[in-house]
């Protein structure tokens, strides 16, 4: 199955594998060079070395996962990227000496795995024998083991979001506060990747391709981890919108659309008896439902029925993480009597933390008690 632009090759552990689209890009690229260099065979061990490689990334990837579970911290799944794998761990440790242990337990695999190599193939694996490359089984194993040693060193590399730029934060967060060791290791990380974008320029594209990731992985990382700083301490109730038109099951098309055009929102509760939410109409669903049915559609066949709700005292980097790795359009926000009481969406979150930011140069962003000043309308 396709999702997100990539495919699910398996589940172990709890932890989905999915391989991006790309990577098959990636695939028959290599494929063609090595049969350009040296036909068939060649293009056969060209895909042979980099199944293999990817094997050894994704047990690079558990390395991080079974290490992180050691402190409670789950993975839904793995990416395999053509710049290698991406685990996406619910969250970082933020104590330094733990997240050393998850940053450093990937690499270490590799360097397990190439001493692995070295024990059971001495006579096999030279330098030798990769510059005389005859695309044979003895060469692939030189190859393989040569690799898994690269992959150890480059994590190590000081560039975060990479393993070594975390080790880096980690021993920044020793004498500072997580999210100031955090921006020192992403400015660091970004200044790393230009450099590999200038050395990727005189001829190595796929150093390009990294840095990119690089800058932009440390620029998206050091932003969530200071939205969960200026946020710690805030409750559902502190930034949820409750001003808002909303629709009932029995409306149809033709009266949401005109509730989309007279207001700012770009999705609409749908509330039933009593107050209770009964789905979400997004501006999105609400075109496709008027292109595929018509304006008299009710509203009901057009809403997502299933959405996500929280508690007015539950934690906001809860709501932000359903947000986030859910892709949700809302978070529904309820009363102890279940009755639906205001949402909160992605802008309004961002809203708040963007509000938080403006405070505290002025040192006025520390929690409050109540709501904070913030957007209560709907946008």
């Amino acid at each position: 199955m396709v999702a997100g632009g990539s495919i699910k090759l398996f589940e172990f552990s709890g932890t989905a594998v999915r391989v991006h689209l790309t990577f098959l890009v990636l695939l028959a690229w290599i494929a063609t060079i090595y049969w350009m260099r040296g036909g068939p065979q060649a293009a056969l061990y060209g895909v042979a070395f980099i199944i293999i490689l990817v094997a050894c990334v994704v047990l690079h990837e558990f390395g991080h996962i079974f290490a992180a579970r050691m402190f409670g911290i789950k993975t839904p799944d793995i990416t395999l990227l053509p710049i290698g794998g991406v685990a996406s761990l619910e969250r970082m440790p933020e104590e330094p000496g733990r997240e050393i242990i998850v940053a450093l337990a990937g690499p270490m695999v590799n360097l397990v795995l190439a001493g692995i190599l070295f024990a059971l193939f001495p006579d096999l694996i030279s330098l030798e024998r990769l510059q005389e490359m005859q695309y044979a089984p003895a060469d692939l194993i030189s190859q393989v083991a040569l690799a898994n040693i690269v992959l150890f060193l480059f994590n190590l590399v000081p560039a975060f979001p990479m393993d070594g730029g975390r080790v880096l934060r980690a021993l920044f967060a020793l004498t500072m506060s997580y999210n100031n060791a955090t921006r020192m290791a992403a400015s660091v990380g970004q200044a790393i990747a230009i450099l590999f974008a200038v050395l990727g320029l005189m001829g190595n594209p796929l150093l390009i391709l990294i840095a990119l990731f690089i800058f932009l992985a440390a620029s998206g990382e050091a932003h969530e981890v200071e939205s969960r700083f200026l946020t710690r301490g805030f409750v559902a109730r502190d930034a949820m919108i409750t001003e808002f038109a909303s629709l009932s099951p029995q409306d149809d098309l033709d009266a949401a659309a005109r509730k989309l055009l007279e207001t700012t929102q770009q999705e609409f509760p749908v509330v039933g008896s009593g107050g209770r939410l009964e789905g979400v109409l997004t501006r999105e669903m609400l075109i496709n439902a008027l292109q595929k049915t018509g304006p008299q559609t009710r509203v009901a066949n057009a809403m997502q029925a299933e959405v996500e709700s929280v508690a007015e005292t539950a934690p906001l980097m809860e709501i932000y993480e359903v947000l986030q790795l859910k892709s949700e359009p809302i978070v529904a926000v309820v009363d102890r009597s279940g009755v639906f009481v205001g949402y909160i969406n992605f802008e309004n979150f961002s809203e708040l933390v963007m509000m938080r930011r403006a405070l505290e140069p002025a040192g006025l962003a520390a929690p409050a008690k109540g709501r904070p000043p913030g957007p209560r309308a709907g946008g």
